[in-house]
C-alpha cells in the first residue's frame, strides 16, 4: 500500500491498493474512488465492539475497501479543517487519541476505547472519560483539527495544557488533571478551573485548534431565532 497526503488546511489523502490490500474507515468517510475496489460494510468484530466505538466518537459501522485487481485509489477526506496525522504502528504499538480521531487504517490496526482511569481526568480532562487507543501492526491515518505540534518527554518532564489542547499521547505518558491556582486566575485569566498535566516519558501531540473552540467561533456568527 501507498498514500499521499495532499493539501495543508483541508487536506485529503490519496490511498493506493494492490489486489489483496484493504483499509478500513468509518461509515461515509470515503470521498471518492477509482479502480476495482469493493465495498464491504459491518459491525467489524461485532456489536459490541461497534457500541464501544461510538462511545469513542467513531461509527457503529466500518466500511472495507478492498482492491479485486489492477490498482485501485481510493481518498478519504477529514471532518474539519486541520491536519491528516499517519503512523506506521508496529505490533503491540498504540496511541491514545482524541474522540473522533481515527480516519482510515490498514487492516492489521485494531482501534477500541480507551477509559481514563482516573476520576479527576475523566471528569474535567475536555473529552471525558473515553478516549481512543489505536494499535497496529499496520499504517493508520489520524485526523486532528487545527495545526498539530509534537513534543518529546523525558521521563519525570511535565507540560500543564488546557486539556482541549490535547490531540493524542503515547501510552507511557502519564496523564493527569490539576486546579488552576489563584483566585484571580480561575476568574480572569480564560483557562477555567483546570489544566491537564502529561508527565513522561513520552510522545504528545496538540492541536491549536479544538474542534470546539471552533464550533464556538462560529456559534458567535449563526443567526438566532428572535
Amino acid at each position: 500500500m501507498r498514500y499521499e497526503v495532499n493539501g495543508s488546511i483541508l487536506p485529503s489523502v490519496d490511498v493506493w491498493l494492490e489486489p489483496g490490500e484493504s483499509v478500513y474507515t468509518e461509515s461515509g468517510g470515503m470521498a471518492w474512488m477509482k479502480g476495482d475496489v469493493r465495498m464491504d460494510t459491518n459491525t467489524r468484530g461485532g456489536l459490541l465492539k461497534g457500541l464501544g466505538r461510538t462511545l469513542a466518537g467513531e461509527s457503529l459501522f466500518m466500511t472495507t475497501y478492498a482492491c479485486q485487481s489492477g490498482t485501485g485509489m481510493v481518498t478519504f477526506t477529514p471532518e474539519s479543517p486541520g491536519r491528516i496525522m499517519v503512523f506506521d504502528l508496529q505490533a503491540g504499538q498504540s496511541l491514545i487519541c482524541q474522540k473522533d480521531a481515527f480516519m482510515v487504517a490498514q487492516e492489521g490496526v485494531q482501534i477500541e476505547i480507551h477509559f481514563r482511569r482516573r476520576l479527576g481526568a475523566g471528569l474535567f480532562g475536555g473529552e471525558g472519560f473515553i478516549l481512543q487507543r489505536v494499535t497496529g501492526p499496520g499504517v493508520v491515518f489520524l485526523e486532528i483539527a487545527g495545526d498539530v505540534r509534537e513534543y518529546a518527554l523525558e521521563p519525570g518532564e511535565m507540560m500543564r495544557v488546557d486539556p482541549g489542547h490535547i490531540a493524542l499521547y503515547e501510552p507511557t505518558v502519564d496523564y493527569d488533571i490539576t486546579t488552576v491556582k489563584g483566585v484571580t486566575n480561575i476568574l480572569f485569566g480564560g483557562e477555567g478551573l483546570f489544566l491537564a498535566t502529561l508527565k513522561g516519558p513520552g510522545r504528545v501531540w496538540l492541536q491549536s485548534m479544538p474542534i470546539s473552540n471552533l464550533a464556538a467561533k462560529l456559534k458567535q456568527y449563526l443567526p438566532t431565532k428572535g
